[in-house]
């Protein structure tokens, strides 16, 4: 069994729970340490006691752990792919991918802990210096999902890290495996003890444990919209309050226009809603096609699903592989009868499927005649499952890609520059995207949303500095002028 990994030390739990192979059931990945909720406070407690030493250490130091963890991520991509495909359930190349862009964080924010900066500027009165610099906040909770197991704990750890703060990690209980090989490279690079904590275990234990502590400054929240709201609440009516950020669902839109290059948004569209097996938070399951090529778009797409293969995650030639667990496969068959009830046309997939090893397999399933007042177009189902919703043209098409309760990611398949330009200006989300998926994001550049797909400070890129810094201005007066600054009663 494996063990948590708390103020310095490795350390057995009193539970475990097995990790299963979504594309082989009977494969079982390892069993992990689920940890108590005293196990959670003596992390959270290590961590603060780590925290002023850590927040003032050097740069130097900082960075040098930091890339140490991105070599050894990106010298071991192929083993941690496998890996990851393996518990997770996306293909071997896709897992790969996965490992390689967590690398390359953790490389981007080794640079970013020497590219720290502040402003020195003029103050409005004589002789006075005005500094503004960024400090650490203290204690990160940071909670993470299942669907990307390395990359999105990475793009938390790394800056959290890099801006001196310190470190409580519960990662989703369905993707341990990943989550235990991360922490043993940031562990092996030097991190001195307390400053990064692995806590694995029920997120209503652990996760609340951070809730509940006033030694944790701020959680990183990534996963669902009810849980999110539950984060929020406690986070804004605890004593002290906490710092908040959230990454929550998505219901993304793709626009097809009748000027779109045909193939060109078959395989966008493909990609957006299928790869992963559809289980992003960016992936696009509204197909908004206008009416000049609806048809054709339609025609096209169930030749191309046609020739995608479903199979186990880890064989050479799958394109998707087993939806990630039962409770999840339950969810997307669920939806797929709520858009047959509703009245949308299935004209593709949706059946449950069989393989050489017993696996969680879903043909990927695409609806026609959605109206978008349908909960298969409104509502969150995350997994291989899209509609197409037919439009008149590009406005009452834009109309419809912004009537969501949702504002992620939206995208656009089309030649004209002007409705280009448009929709990039026009639509309600934080990431848009012109003639490519909506899922696929740099990790160099903001990652977020609005709505309710996402609340705080954005996460990636140099704006991570937003949630994992806070502000401080300092005002120095020249002490040996013979000017003494006034103040105001107001002041």
């Amino acid at each position: 069994m494996t063990k948590n990994y708390i103020a310095g030390e490795w350390l057995a739990a009193s539970e475990a729970s097995p990790n299963i192979n979504p594309s082989n059931t009977q494969d079982v990945v390892g069993e992990f340490a689920r940890a108590s909720a005293a196990e959670a406070e003596r992390a959270i407690a290590a961590a603060y006691d780590a925290f002023p030493a850590w927040s003032r250490s050097s740069i130097q130091q900082r960075h040098d752990i930091l890339k140490s963890v991105g070599d050894e991520i990106l010298a071991r991509k192929e083993e941690l792919g496998r890996l990851l495909s393996r518990e997770e359930g996306k293909t071997l190349p896709e897992g790969i991918g996965e490992v390689t862009r967590a690398a390359q964080i953790f490389h981007f924010f080794a640079g970013e802990c020497l590219r720290l900066a502040g402003e020195k500027v003029p103050s409005v009165r004589p002789l006075i210096d005005v500094e503004i610099t960024r400090e650490p906040v203290g204690v990160i909770g940071l909670i993470t999902p299942w669907n990307f197991p390395i990359a999105i704990p990475a793009w938390k750890i790394a800056p959290a890290l890099a801006y001196g703060n310190t470190v409580v990690f519960k990662p989703a209980e369905l993707v341990p495996g990943s989550a235990h090989a991360l922490s043993e490279i940031i562990i092996r690079a030097g991190v001195p003890a307390g400053v990064f904590n692995l806590v694995m275990g029920k997120g209503s234990v652990v996760g609340e444990a951070m809730l509940q502590s006033p030694k944790v400054s701020a959680i990183s929240f990534t996963g669902s919209v009810p849980t999110g709201r539950r984060v929020a609440q406690t986070c804004i009516t605890a004593d002290p309050m906490k710092k908040l950020q959230l990454e929550m669902g998505g219901k993304n839109p793709m626009v097809v226009l009748d000027d779109a290059d045909l193939k060109v948004a078959v395989e966008c569209a493909v990609n957006s809603a299928f790869f992963s097996t559809g289980q992003r938070c960016t992936a696009s399951s509204r197909l908004i096609v206008t009416e000049g090529i609806h048809d054709r778009f339609v025609a096209a797409m169930q030749e191309r699903m046609a020739g995608l293969v479903v199979d186990d995650a880890l064989k050479a030639g799958t394109h998707i592989g087993p939806v990630v667990d039962q409770g999840q496969l339950d969810q997307d068959l669920k939806y797929i009868r709520i858009g047959q009830e509703e009245g949308a046309k299935l004209v593709a997939g949706g059946d449950l499927l069989t393989r050489d090893a017993p696996g969680f397999y879903l043909a990927p399933a695409l609806f026609t005649e959605v109206d978008n007042r349908m909960r298969v177009a409104r509502e969150e189902i995350f997994g291989p499952v899209a509609t197409v919703i037919r439009a008149k043209d590009y406005d009452e098409a834009l109309e419809i890609a912004n009537d969501t309760p949702f504002g992620l990611s939206s995208g656009i398949c089309t030649t004209s520059l002007k409705y280009a330009s448009h929709f990039k200006r026009n639509a309600e989300a934080g990431m848009v995207m012109v003639n490519l998926p909506t899922a696929g994001v740099d990790y160099h550049v903001p990652f977020g949303g609005r709505k309710g797909s996402s609340y705080g400070p954005r996460e990636q890129g140099r704006y991570a500095a937003e949630f994992y810094t806070t502000v401080k201005t300092a005002y120095t007066f020249d002490g040996n002028s013979p000017y003494v600054p006034k103040t105001t009663a107001s002041e």
